[in-house]
């Protein structure tokens, strides 16, 4: 083999293990750019954008709730609140989970636009921290999202809602 094709074979091998290296990381940023885009969606009472990073057969737990009654939940959630703010840390992915679809889990309060909780900004990247910061001060949530990737693109399957008891968070 010539020296020009082993650096070639070298180079298109090298980068293959690269992008299968990086694969789990741009995953995992998607994900939390995800969640991102979801509260952003949520603060402008964005019902359609919401849906739209949702699976076809999505659901929401613990009732199962399908696609168009999610909507009009979300619809008296944005009326209840007015203009609204969604606070939470960075969220947990598994992208290998033992059992089914990858998950991502984030804990969240939704608060009215006005109300501050001070702190929580230093404690982004710190959820057990941020969890009894919050826990202080109001109701707190989590969902745990089950995800599949159609098309190049992370749709959230199952929604998973729970509220944080004081122990833990249940359904």
């Amino acid at each position: 083999m010539k020296p020009v094709y082993a650096w070639m074979v070298l180079f298109i091998g090298a980068s293959a293990l690269l992008m299968i290296a990086c694969a789990p990381q741009d995953d995992e940023k998607a994900l939390q750019a995800l969640v991102e885009q979801a509260a952003g969606l949520a603060e402008e009472h964005d019902i359609k954008g919401i849906m739209e990073l949702t699976t076809p057969d999505f659901q929401a737990q613990p009732h199962g709730i399908d696609r168009q009654a999610a909507k009009g939940i979300l619809l008296m959630v944005f009326r209840h609140y007015g203009e609204l703010s969604v606070v939470h840390p960075r969220a947990s992915v598994d992208l290998a989970p033992q059992e089914g679809e990858p998950t991502v889990t984030v804990p969240f309060l939704i608060v009215k636009k006005e109300q501050t909780i001070p702190g929580l900004k230093e404690l982004y990247d710190d959820p057990e921290r941020w969890l009894e910061k919050v826990s202080e001060n109001a109701d707190l949530y989590q969902f745990r999202l089950k995800v599949v990737k159609k098309d190049g693109q992370w749709l959230v399957k199952t929604a998973v809602l729970e509220r944080y008891t004081g122990t833990g968070f249940e359904p």
